[in-house]
């Protein structure tokens, strides 16, 4: 009689600190599991407390809930698969991150993560001891080996659990997503299938968590490397898989196969997703932004409207006499194209009351950026006005090209609660428009067709502060500046490289220095979804102050 094996594999999107919400969606997936008569379900890494927890996981009375909540529910499910759950640990004084495995109600296997990464984003050195390599456990007719997360991306782990005994390794995962990770996790994995010739799960987290994304994207790999089962990116899916037994052990039999996303669309769907996560796990259902009729406003509206909906995002004109004709039809024009509400809110009248207030402060100084920045902070003033009176979120619009080089206004435009293109950098705002306007999904709560205006994609930025302002009056155009910004930020290239690269030494010089001396504005700055594998706070921390230049 042939052995079969039938693994439920639940990509599902947690919430931190929901112990009892993150619990029953376990529960939920497991009865799913049940039904179709599954030996066991997988769920991600830490999934009871939701990932990642940060310093919440070293306060012993969420930790003691978690565990107490893992156990509870663990003990509850009988008749049915045995379930895998990522939860906290504590023994003799140490703190793990680690996997609970019941059966019938029975804790059978407590699996602890070995390595604990630490570079990047991740902070699990400081918050969790290492476990030692645990070794496999039975479910029904297979033993399972579940290195957890990072124990995956090295061998030893997997090693020693083919070398005791495993037959199916099921890694649970709380994976971030960065563009095109997909491939860099696909190559480890297929490394750990080769070298022990197992068949491999591979249990990833989906959701938005702070300014992190985990995208999903689950899959299974026979011996050899061969995937076939390939989950969904971005979205929550429940996937059963078979193995059969042969002469040479488990073979997982072919599934679902979905096809995933091109960069293009990965960065998309990870800033609407985080959008929509944050605001969903935070208790809002709405936002505003200021919208200018420049094209970081009118991305970051698209992105709102395709994330909770056009009847939920409402743009805010505020116009002095600087701001022209052409940005006021821009962005009535756009918000009328999106379907999102469109008011008007004038800032002459308070820019001149806070003039008067000042003068006799002023008198004798020349007007300068202090002025442009007073209208600013008067657009922030008036947007969170009206944030506080609806409860709706104030998205800021700042893409990274401007975030490095400190062209934000802090306490102005700068003012709000998330900004969905803060790792985006300014000449890809402006190919993700031309994206959007070409592509829609049915993901995309949002109208689908030319969304922005062409004439907002193609017109000269402006910050419109000071009469035919324009952005390269005071920066290099923006394929020079980003080209430049990727030397010193994701590559942390040396100015001599970059002016060996071709670029002008001066202006290298000039973009390190505005770097560096914005470091406090980006400490202060909303947070935002991570695309990029350098992000601003999350994988790039630098002092605030800071007297060190590089020399050429």
């Amino acid at each position: 009689m042939t052995e079969r094996f039938r693994l439920t594999i639940g990509q599902l999107n947690a919430t931190v600190g929901d112990l009892s919400g993150n619990a029953a969606k376990a529960r939920d997936a497991w009865e799913q599991a049940r039904d179709a008569g599954a030996d066991m379900l997988a769920l991600p890494e830490m999934f009871i407390t939701g990932y990642q927890t940060q310093d919440l996981v070293l306060k012993l009375a969420f930790t003691q809930q978690a565990i107490d909540a893992a156990m509870e529910l663990g003990t509850s499910l009988t008749g049915g698969p045995a379930i895998g759950i990522g939860a906290p640990w504590m023994e003799n004084g140490a703190l793990y991150n680690a996997y609970f495995v019941f059966r019938d109600g029975a804790l059978v296997a407590r699996v602890l993560k070995h390595h604990l990464p630490h570079k990047q984003l991740f902070d699990e050195l400081r918050l969790f001891d290492s476990g030692p390599i645990s070794g496999p456990y039975p479910v029904g007719p297979a033993r399972i080996g579940s290195p957890i997360c990072e124990d995956s991306w090295y061998p030893d782990v997997a090693e020693t659990l083919e070398e005791t005994g495993a037959e199916i390794l099921v890694v649970p995962n709380g994976s971030p997503y960065h563009r095109e990770k997909l491939d860099l996790r696909m190559g480890h994995m297929v490394g750990r299938v080769v070298e022990t010739g197992l068949p491999l799960v591979y249990v990833n987290m989906v959701g938005g968590q702070d300014d992190q994304l985990y995208d999903g994207a689950s899959f299974v790999l026979n011996p050899g490397g061969k995937k076939v089962v390939q989950l969904p990116a971005f979205e929550e899916a429940i996937a059963h898989v078979d193995f059969i037994r042969g002469d040479d052990g488990w073979v997982a039999q072919a599934g679902d196969m979905a096809i995933q996303p091109d960069a293009w669309e990965q960065d998309y769907f990870a800033m609407t997703l985080g959008l929509r996560d944050y605001l969903r796990k935070s208790g809002f259902k709405k936002v505003l932004l200021g919208m200018s009729g420049g094209i970081d406003s009118a991305l970051v509206a698209t992105i709102a409207a395709d994330a909770i909906g056009p009847e939920n995002v409402r743009c805010v004109m505020l116009p002095s006499e600087y701001t022209s004709q052409t940005s006021l039809d821009d962005a009535a024009d756009c918000a009328t194209r999106i379907g999102a509400r469109l008011d008007t809110v004038h800032i002459e009248g308070a820019r001149d009351a806070v003039g008067d207030a000042l003068a006799h402060l002023m008198e004798g100084t020349q007007p300068d950026t202090t002025e442009e920045n007073i209208q600013s902070r008067l657009r922030g003033v008036m947007l969170m006005a009206i944030s506080n009176k609806f409860g709706e979120m104030l998205l800021t619009t700042g893409n990274k090209s401007e975030v490095a080089v400190g062209y934000a206004t802090i306490y102005g435009d700068m003012a709000g609660g998330y900004n969905p293109i803060k790792d985006l950098y300014k000449t890809r705002v402006f190919e993700t428009c031309r994206w959007r306007n070409r592509n829609h999904r049915d993901w995309m709560l949002g109208n689908a067709g030319e969304v922005i205006p062409p004439r907002i994609i193609s017109k000269p930025p402006s910050a419109e502060l000071r009469p035919d302002q324009k952005d390269e009056d005071s920066l290099p155009p923006y394929e020079i500046l980003d080209a430049i910004l990727e030397g010193l930020v994701e590559k942390d290239l040396a100015l001599a490289d970059l002016v060996a690269q071709g670029f002008d030494a001066d202006t290298v010089r000039h973009i390190e220095k505005l770097l560096y001396i914005s470091e406090w504005k980006r400490y202060q700055a909303a947070p935002g979804p991570r695309i990029s594998t350098r992000a601003f706070w999350l994988d790039r921390r630098y002092p605030l102050v800071n007297r060190w230049r590089d020399k050429l």
